[in-house]
């Protein structure tokens, strides 16, 4: 944590704002700051070392910034690409390769070995009997939950593809009714099952199995793996509404609403267009339109790009993007009218928690929401990072309206790839909301309520 003397204040803007005209941002690139996507990457090496080679050359790519270049939808100058689904498949698989328990690499096996996956799951592998029965005491806690993994990353190709399009549409509840994922999946059944009925029947499974290299699974299964999938695409958006309403963020203003999706990377902006946050449209029925701008070091090169300068029409939802640290945008962007005073700021696992450098380069921005009391949303993978997240913003003299268990949360497990016997985790699983400072938690406080609630 930076002391305080090297915080960073900003002044308040006035107590009354007018309705800007709202410019979309097109896409800019900077100098980038730290990037949770790299430090992401290059952690493989704590847990097994020569994995992020591997899996460079399993892509064939010489580097990271190779690797880094395709997340971001660029054509890099190696010979990536597979000649085939089955090539692409199994060299996908191939980066799982390592042994659970002793991080043994193919290529540190002796002549007599070779890795064998867990025959429950068909995620985790093993160099021998001896490592598997020595891991099965962490392995047996998390198994279940990697065998749903095992074939979600396979399914999730039919997202990237377009053969699995989500149901859309004006929904038949009030917001106040959809509390969570049960009575949305309630709303939505007859499309839902028309549409996961399509999808199990298409071409496009048939020929995904059988690239794959292992039998289909049961109908159930796969239905189940779809519905997964869908909760994890809409997590975001439906949390992003969570916000606007536990917020008190009114939708109906003249010249629309802008959020502003602080810390985004590929995960938010890779292959993403409009039209995957409808369904927060839908959410807001009469709201008089919606920008959403994806602000981050990390944003995918590709990213919507808008030229309009006109304001938002009613009922629309428009994405745009800008690659630099928020508070450079800020300056850049917003103090200079160029585009709107934003009515909610969210970001998704931030990470502020988990490193030094993450934090340095979280805090101007961290003391810049705080200071403009701006209403702020944050989503974290676990109860642990909630606490450690709280904490700091405590610290921060921030002060928390509310925090707890997200009911929009992703409902698709994921593996911790360099550790694949952890505890799965699950994206946007818990929420803080803030606005403004004078937090009167203390750590004893945080730690109670914590315990108790979440």
């Amino acid at each position: 944590m930076a002391p305080r003397s090297r915080r960073r204040r900003h002044k308040k803007p006035p107590s009354s704002v007018a309705p800007m005209v709202v410019t979309p941002v097109p896409l800019t690139f900077s100098k980038p700051g730290p990037s949770i996507d790299a430090l992401g990457f290059y952690s493989l090496e704590n847990n097994v070392p020569g994995l992020s080679q591997l899996i460079l050359q399993k892509l064939n790519m010489k580097s990271y910034e190779e690797y880094k270049l395709v997340v971001d939808g660029g054509t890099p100058a190696s010979g990536f690409g597979f000649r085939c689904p089955q090539e692409m498949f199994q060299k996908m698989e191939d980066t799982f390769r390592f042994c659970a328990h002793c991080r043994v690499l193919p290529s540190g096996l002796s002549d007599s070995k070779v890795l064998r996956h867990c025959k429950r799951c068909r995620n985790v592998y093993y160099c021998g009997p001896e490592c598997q029965r020595s891991d099965w005491p962490a392995h047996r806690r998390v198994c279940q939950e990697l065998r749903l993994v095992a074939v979600d990353r396979l399914m999730e190709w039919l997202l990237v593809t377009g053969d699995f399009v989500l149901p859309s549409g004006h929904w038949s509840q009030p917001t106040e009714v959809v509390q969570g994922w049960d009575t949305w999946f309630s709303m939505r059944c007859l499309q839902l099952d028309a549409t996961l009925d399509a999808v199990l029947g298409s071409h496009a499974m048939t020929t995904l199995w059988a690239s794959v290299g292992r039998p289909r699974p049961d109908p159930d299964v796969l239905q189940g793996s779809l519905k997964r999938l869908l909760t994890d695409v809409l997590s975001r958006p439906l949390t992003l509404g969570l916000g606007l309403k536990a917020l008190g963020i009114n939708v109906k203003k003249g010249g629309g609403s802008t959020i502003h999706v602080v810390g985004a990377s590929h995960v938010e902006t890779f292959l993403t267009c409009s039209r995957d946050y409808d369904e927060l449209g839908y959410m807001f029925p009469g709201h008089l339109g919606l920008h959403i701008i994806m602000v981050g070091v990390d944003v995918a090169a590709g990213f919507s790009q808008s030229t309009s300068t006109s304001s938002l029409e009613p009922g629309t939802i428009q994405l745009s993007g800008y690659r630099d640290l928020y508070h450079n945008f800020w300056e850049e962007k917003v103090e200079t009218g160029q585009t709107a005073y934003p009515d909610l700021v969210a970001a998704f696992h931030p990470g502020f928690h988990a490193s030094p450098d993450l934090m340095e380069a979280w805090l101007p921005t961290l003391l810049l929401l705080r200071d403009y009391e701006i209403p702020t949303l944050i989503t974290v993978y676990s109860q642990q990072e909630l606490t450690a997240s709280l904490q700091i913003l405590v610290d921060l003299d921030t002060h928390i309206t509310a925090y707890g268990v997200n009911p929009f949360k992703s409902l698709k497990p994921e593996q911790v790839y360099s550790n694949p016997n952890k505890q799965p985790v699950y994206s946007s699983a818990y929420y803080i909301m803030f606005l403004g400072s004078c937090c009167q938690l203390d750590k004893r406080q945080v730690e109670e309520k914590v315990d108790g609630r979440v």
